[in-house]
Formats: C-alpha cells, structure tokens, sequence
C-alpha cells in the first residue's frame, strides 16, 4: 500500500510522540490541591444558607430538647397524621407526644417520613445518606415531605469530605449505596419549565442538633 508524503509525516510525528514521554501540562489539576476556596464562615451558617437557596427548610436545635419542641410543634402544626421512622433514637424525645402517629410500615401512604443521614456537605448544602441507614434510600424518596435529623459533628465542608469520611467509618464495608440529596426533588424535562418533587420529595426539612 502507496503512503503519500503528507500521511507519512504525520504517522512519523505520531511513532516520535509514542516514544517520548510528556510532562503533564497543568500538574496541580490532578486532585493534588483543593478545588474551591476554603470556608470564611462557620459551617453551619454556610450549609444552612446553601440548603436554604435549594429550597430547603432549616431548623437549628441547640439541644435534644429544643428538637423535641420543634419537631412536635412541626408535626402537629402541618396536621400529619402518620410520621414514618425506623429510627427509635431519632424520635425517642417526642415518642410519648406523638405515639398515634408514628409509624414503621405502610411507607407508600405517609405524610412524612424521618431519617437520620450520615453527613452534611457544606459547600453544596447537601444531605449524604447510605444504604446503612435503617431506612435506605426509600424512605426519603418515597414520602412526599422528608425530615432529616442531623448533629453537628456530621458537617464536613466537601463531598469528597464525606466519601473520605465514609471510607474511614466502614472501611472494608463500604454501604452498597451513598447518595445525595440537595434541597427538594426537581426537574425541568417538562418543557423545561422547573416542577419540584416529581421524582422525590416536594419538601425537605433539615434539622440540625448541637452536638
């Protein structure tokens, strides 16, 4: 097979590149260094303002008795009638309160459900959630208002943050699932006009405890 000149040169340029290794032209972009700027506020204050633009709900407790309190008056005040949760601990405070209308099953009719989480991202206003929750990912997709209870000691400024995080806890036993969910569910694929909670939740309350 006849090479013409022009495809000759061209195949020599790329036999001589092959053979000779090239520096990286920007090395710093390898996840060497950090990304974004590092925080100038508390990280509560960012995450809560963060969260807040997504349309979320922010609730700060300084204490357990404080979130009982709040989380009552919330309940009763939005008249729902069935709270789903798996978690005992999380409403251990208000259990006496609200003993007719927590319940564990029949997720798919509730008016609201309450997870914990396993972190809280900062920078993005996220809420970092695993399958090693008793309540998985169902229960806050499934319901139509999502409550989630958190601590302080569970900010971290970054995701990557939180994956590092997460990698340290379970080790070897890294949960099946970790997602994120930022502020209420969302979609602009309808004409792109923007619907919240079409694929999740409509609303979603961040409840955020001094630890």
């Amino acid at each position: 097979m006849n090479v013409s000149p022009s495809k000759e040169n061209i195949l020599k340029r790329i036999r001589k590149a092959l053979s000779q290794s090239t520096p990286l032209p920007f090395p710093q972009s390898e996840g060497n260094q950090p990304v974004f700027h590092p925080l100038e506020q508390e990280p509560e204050v960012e995450f809560a303002e963060q969260f807040t633009k997504l349309q979320g709900k922010f609730i700060y407790c300084i204490n357990q008795q404080e979130l009982a309190f709040q989380l009552a008056s919330l309940i009763k005040k939005q008249d729902w009638h069935k709270v789903y949760c798996l978690e005992d601990k999380l409403v251990a405070s208000v259990a006496g309160q609200l003993s007719d209308r927590l319940v564990k099953t029949d997720l798919a009719h509730c008016d609201v459900s309450i997870t914990g989480c396993e972190y809280l991202v900062a920078r993005t206003g996220s809420i970092v959630m695993s399958a090693a929750d008793p309540g998985g990912r169902a229960a806050s997709v499934y319901a139509p208002i999502h409550i989630c209870i958190a601590y302080t000691n569970q900010l971290v400024y970054d995701i990557r943050d939180a994956l590092q995080a997460a990698k340290e806890k379970y080790g070897q036993q890294l949960p099946s699932l970790i997602t994120l969910a930022t502020g209420p569910s969302r979609t602009a694929d309808i004409e792109k006009t923007l619907v919240v909670g079409v694929h999740g939740p409509k609303e979603v309350y961040l409840f955020l405890v001094e630890a």
